[in-house]
């Protein structure tokens, strides 16, 4: 992203309130995310809270209405990389890690309860996706969230990773599993 030269700080402080009102409804009209952002910064009815449950609300949508047709396993791979991109840009429209990684967990309830049969199918995409996506919060629940917030995600993370290593799959990762979350001390 560019930053703002000087010269711009200037033409925009000298700009009259109608015209930067003018300017930012400009620019939220083009840009759905920054629109999100500005709601969120702005809206007192805004919260996280909202913001999770239209979030979810999608992520709930991408694995029901996404998830048709004749590959599964093909379709289910791009319900789960349109889920991680939205809990991204909950993120970036929130500045809160722990938004992310909630919506991360949430993804992994989603799979864990309806399409585990499809880690057995052939096509080894699903599985690896989803195995990609736990190890990925171990590293981010550590890294990103206070030591108090660590053990509220453990139990359930480490059951996710159990059942990943259930699997035959799971040896032929090209990637290091854990086998559990490890919290450092």
């Amino acid at each position: 992203m560019p930053v703002p030269s000087s010269d711009f700080k200037k033409a925009l402080g000298r700009l009259s309130e109608k015209e930067k009102e003018a300017l930012v409804l400009r620019a939220v009209r083009r840009d759905a995310e920054l629109y999100d952002t500005f709601g969120f910064e702005l809206l007192p009815d805004r919260t996280l809270e909202s913001v999770y449950d239209t979030s979810a609300d999608r992520i709930h949508e991408l694995f029901n209405v996404a998830v048709t047709g004749r590959l599964l396993n093909r379709s289910l791979v791009k319900a789960l990389r349109a889920a991680l991109q939205e809990a991204a840009r909950a993120r970036r429209v929130t500045k809160s890690k722990q938004l992310e990684i909630d919506l991360s967990m949430y993804t992994l309830r989603l799979i864990f309860d309806n399409y585990t049969g499809q880690f057995s199918s052939e096509y080894q995409g699903f599985f690896v996706g989803t195995a990609r996506l736990a190890a990925r919060l171990t590293q981010l629940i550590p890294k990103s969230l206070h030591e108090d917030l660590w053990l509220e995600y453990k139990p359930e993370l480490d059951g996710f990773l159990t059942q990943l290593h259930g699997r035959s799959k799971s040896r032929d990762l090209k990637f290091e599993l854990p086998r559990e979350l490890v919290l450092p001390e």
